[in-house]
């Protein structure tokens, strides 16, 4: 999967092939998956920092937390003992399948563990399972993510593979986001997580309903030939080899692609620690929060990533990249109306429903752009390369977001920080979408 896609080959997609394609185990399997890709995700961030907001932490300490999410900028560090290596005790359910199953358990005993602690329990201990959920949550998404590239037989399925992963993905933000605010204010935050952590289940049936996907016979050999994991050799060659084969394949483009996807998602991932703070800061009730992303939230994302795959199969995927670069800065900015304007529930709606649409669109667009740049036998790695990529910058400089807010709120009264706080974020935006537009006059492979 290292070249781009074939446009003439993606056109053939139509809305009766699709709706067929849904159909078939693989493509539901993924659906699932995706699913208990984004479960952690929030639930470890920002949702997280609704519940300690709730009970009086202070910004500061809640931007500061968020750097749990580092773990998803730093799974490439193990990502290449993931392709090489069997999940401890479960090697028989195949190398994808095995470690995807041994990250979901330990996924949701973590989040057991935040249910029962709570901040009540002492913000470190709280951190430290939370860190735990985090790091087996990237584990997941590596394997998940290779299984996606591994098991789809050609261009088209990837796209209806990559299409039902950011459906489960964002199904699971939905639920992480939304509903769990209506829950957590009927049943409290303690059993909304606790439910949380049951619903890890759904992954764990998908894992093991989900087929081992076949090792072409280069993989099997290569890896035949490698030197034992436990020499400095094998190491070397399981850390450098796929990051070498990547560069080899796309010269000193590389860098420029490095360079664009680790500043594509930062007005998301700055303001996003800020988000459920600013709506309890602001008045807006968990309720009132769950009902409009259960609405208007939900039906705008499904629309980003429709637009997403349909703008990609008919402009490409690099302008397709620029569309969602410009779509996310004016998103986020879009916010600091709310702090000026008040939380109205049709402004609140309208900002939601762009907000939704903007992320989702994007989402898709950076999926299919990393999946193509990858390579067979080394999927894991490499991809887990451009998924640290494009969070490490993101995961580091949203930890200073409280502080940020909190030092301007000295001067400018605490609505006004937030307005501030979300235009300086939307345009910290701009330079990913100037390296897209240097991308785009490259010759595609």
């Amino acid at each position: 999967m290292s070249s781009q896609s074939n446009p003439a080959s993606a056109k053939k997609l139509g809305m009766r092939h699709v709706m067929a394609s849904l159909r078939q185990p693989k493509v539901l399997v993924m659906l699932l998956l995706g699913f208990s890709s984004g479960l952690p995700f929030l639930l470890t961030g920002n949702t997280l920092g609704f519940w300690l907001r709730d009970e009086g932490t202070s910004l500061k300490a809640i931007g500061f937390l968020s750097w749990v999410g580092m773990a998803y900028s730093l799974k490439f560090l193990w990502a290449p003992f993931i392709d090489r290596l069997d999940a401890p005790l479960l090697g028989r359910l195949g190398r994808r399948r095995g470690w995807m199953v041994l990250s979901q358990v330990l996924i949701g005993l973590a989040l057991l563990a935040m249910a029962m602690i709570g901040p009540g329990g002492g913000l470190t201990a709280l951190g430290i399972f939370a860190l735990i959920a985090a790091f087996a949550s990237a584990t997941q998404d590596i394997v998940i993510d290779a299984w996606r590239i591994e098991a789809a037989d050609d261009v088209e399925e990837m796209a209806l593979l990559s299409s039902a992963l950011q459906l489960g993905y964002r199904a699971a933000l939905l639920a992480t986001d939304a509903l769990i605010l209506v829950s957590a204010q009927h049943l409290g935050w303690p059993l909304s997580y606790g439910l949380a952590a049951a619903a890890m289940t759904i992954g764990l049936v998908a894992s093991l309903a989900s087929s081992e996907p076949r090792r072409d016979a280069g993989t099997v050999a290569r890896d035949a030939a490698a030197a034992p994991l436990w020499t400095l050799t094998g190491i070397q060659e399981a850390i450098i080899g796929p990051f070498s084969a990547f560069f080899r394949t796309h010269g000193v483009a590389a860098f420029l692609m490095l360079a664009m996807i680790s500043l594509y998602r930062l007005p998301d991932f700055i303001m996003g620690p800020m988000a459920n703070p600013f709506y309890h800061d602001l008045g807006i009730g968990k309720d009132m929060v769950g009902a409009v992303r259960g609405s208007v939230g939900l039906a705008a994302s499904i629309l980003g990533i429709a637009a997403g795959g349909l703008f990609a199969l008919r402009f490409g995927q690099v302008k397709t990249l620029i569309a969602g670069a410009l779509l996310q800065p004016i998103a986020v900015a879009s916010f600091a109306l709310l702090a000026l304007k008040g939380g109205h529930l049709p402004l609140f709606s309208a900002i939601m429903g762009l907000d939704s649409f903007a992320m989702s669109f994007a989402g898709v667009a950076l999926v299919a752009y990393m999946s193509s740049l990858t390579s067979l036998g080394y999927t894991a790695t490499q991809y887990a390369l451009l998924t640290s990529t494009y969070a490490w910058i993101g995961k580091f400089l949203k930890g200073f977001s409280g502080a940020a807010v909190e030092g301007l709120e000295q001067g400018h009264g605490l609505m006004g920080a937030y307005a501030i706080f979300f235009v300086a974020a939307g345009a910290i935006g701009i330079p990913a979408l100037v390296l897209c537009l240097v991308l785009v006059r490259r010759p595609q492979n």
